[in-house]
């Protein structure tokens, strides 16, 4: 009987390693409210694509992610900390003279090294100053979208520039950017080169402001008022779009070998106008939980458990090398990863596979979570996409100063209180002893942040992305 099985089990293994490597379709929302989406128990918005594609898999509920737009891109494309680019500071604005370090090895680069087809359609945001810094050179086989945060959703201009490209040249597509998106979405994945899996990326800028969408949207949210009401209907235009999306895939047979992804890359701004984060503290552009811990999931049917929650401490860094791992990637790079493998979390309950979670540090403040403890220094120091300090509720903007001097230091359990509402550092000095000297030591590996010229320093209008 035994020397009938192994054979068998050598067979088996044999398959299990020469099976397809998955298509990936990640995409991301821009400043979505983590409680907004009816699977995260949201019911003022109607979501049902969204809805019925996270109970086919798990929910990331502790999924961390940046304070702002641009270091989360950073962080899923080189599965590194900002603080290691430079670009931990704010985001990267469209009269920026840099982006991404092109010595960074990118997500699309290491997935197209494997064979894969890939594409981005939506928002960059992570340098044009020059064409090296353009998707095409960064691992993209395909482009459609545009470079920057807050464009006109309907006209596609940003502080008088025209934004929208494909393939890295100027496309003039009229229509809602939504739309669009998802549009070129279902047209890559009905002429994809089937004989390669497919990455393909969606960064929306739903729901980013401005609060723009066609009429017919509002109609189902009159009971709101102002952008709230404009909101709403922004994330059920997302929504459509990605039923759109993962109608495609099904259509094309594509469904038992494709792993979805969803994320937002920030917390929702105003929360309780606009946005809704549920009760954690505060949002956008904060170290706080309401900034950071965001709304996601994770699909793929027959691996990965339907309507399951995964509880592990997991940040979008983890992604790179996750992905890699998924795809038969090397991963082999002369700059080594803060990301690791969450894929055991995932599909198998383990535990996570992080040592801390650095949410940022900058030279005005800082935020590491070791265990359950999270540290937080300088807290109320933001920087968001529109320039504006987005504090705690009820607390001043900027540099509050504990006595004695230096930034206010405030520790919290996140196993009892996930809301941060207790500042436990006085009455755990050795705890926070412990975590500050981890964050110190994150912070001497920072590289300085790099600076923006104001807008006023560059001559508009013109095509964002296009050299001078």
């Amino acid at each position: 009987m035994k020397t009938m099985l192994l054979p068998l089990l050598l067979v088996a293994s044999a398959f299990a390693a020469e099976a397809p490597r998955p298509n990936i379709v990640f995409m991301l929302a821009d400043d979505l409210g983590r409680a907004d989406c009816g699977f995260m128990g949201g019911k003022d918005i109607q979501t049902p694509h969204l809805d019925k594609l996270a109970k086919a898999g798990a929910i990331l509920d502790q999924f961390y992610v940046q304070p702002v737009c641009s270091p989360t891109r950073a962080a899923l494309m080189t599965g590194r900390y900002p603080m290691r680019h430079g670009l931990q500071v704010g985001v990267v604005r469209p009269w920026a003279l840099y982006g991404l370090p092109l010595e960074e090895r990118t997500l699309p680069q290491a997935l197209k090294e494997s064979g894969y087809e890939t594409a981005i359609v939506g928002k960059w945001h992570l340098g044009t100053f020059q064409p090296g810094y353009l998707p095409l050179q960064r691992g993209f086989d395909h482009q459609y979208g545009h470079y920057n945060g807050a464009i006109d959703y309907f006209t596609h201009i940003r502080d008088g520039g025209f934004d929208w490209h494909r393939d890295d040249k100027e496309n003039h597509d009229e229509g809602y950017s939504t739309h669009l998106l998802a549009k070129e979405s279902v047209r890559l994945i009905r002429e994809r080169d089937a004989k390669k899996p497919l990455f393909l990326y969606v960064p929306f800028n739903a729901v980013h402001a401005p609060h723009q969408v066609p009429d017919e949207y509002l109609k189902p949210y009159g009971h709101f008022k102002g952008n709230r009401q404009k909101y709403a209907g922004m994330l059920a235009a997302m929504d459509e779009a990605v039923g759109q999306i993962a109608a495609a895939i099904d259509e094309a047979g594509m469904r038992k070998n494709t792993l979805f992804i969803f994320s937002s890359d920030n917390g929702g701004p105003n929360p309780g106008q606009i946005t809704d984060n549920g009760p954690l503290r505060a949002g956008k552009g904060t170290l706080y939980e309401g900034g950071t811990r965001v709304v996601a999931f994770a699909t793929w049917d027959g691996v990965i458990k339907p309507e399951s929650k995964v509880t592990a401490a997991l940040h979008m860094v983890d992604w790179f090398p996750t992905l890699l791992k998924l795809a038969g990637a090397s991963l082999e790079q002369k700059l080594p990863l803060d990301g690791r493998d969450a894929w055991p979390a995932i599909t198998e309950g383990a535990a996570s596979p992080n040592e801390f979670i650095l949410y940022n540090t900058t030279p005005g403040n800082g935020a590491i979570r070791v265990g359950d403890w999270k540290l937080v220094m300088g807290g109320n120091v933001a920087d968001s996409e529109d320039g504006s300090a987005e504090a705690a509720p009820k607390k001043k903007k900027s540099k509050k100063k504990q006595e004695g001097g230096g930034p206010q230091i405030e520790l919290f359990n996140l196993a009892t209180d996930p809301n941060e509402k207790n500042n436990l550092a006085a009455s755990n000095p050795e705890k926070a002893t412990e975590l500050r000297a981890k964050l110190a030591e994150l912070t001497a590996q920072a590289v300085p942040p790099k600076s923006a010229p104001k807008a006023a320093d560059f001559k508009t209008p013109r095509v964002w992305g296009q050299a001078d």
